[in-house]
């Protein structure tokens, strides 16, 4: 997949494209709370395999059941059709 920066419009339809995820210039993120840290570390073991097969990573913070989740396209500047693809991916992962 190669990413090209998402305009205006796109970033717009991500509200509805992405539930969920608050939506920036340069970057989408989203906050995932769980029971307990096992439950966190496992979301973020299945996040990273996911990101791995895509070569995109994520920036994100773990504290205790908390996992905080930021997408942007350094390379670009900002937000990308991979972004989106991760974050729906993300999305379907925390939904299992």
């Amino acid at each position: 997949m190669e990413p090209y920066l998402l305009q205006d419009g796109e970033l717009n339809e991500l509200v509805f494209k992405i539930p969920g995820w608050e939506i920036k210039p340069t970057q989408i993120q989203r906050e995932f709370n769980f029971s307990n840290f096992i439950e966190a570390f496992a979301f973020m073991t299945k996040v990273a395999l996911m990101c791995e097969k895509y070569n995109h990573h994520p920036n994100w913070e773990n504290v205790y059941a908390k996992v905080l989740i930021k997408l942007y396209t350094h390379d670009l500047g900002g937000v990308t059709n991979l972004d989106q693809t991760l974050a729906s991916e993300i999305n379907k992962i925390f939904d299992q």
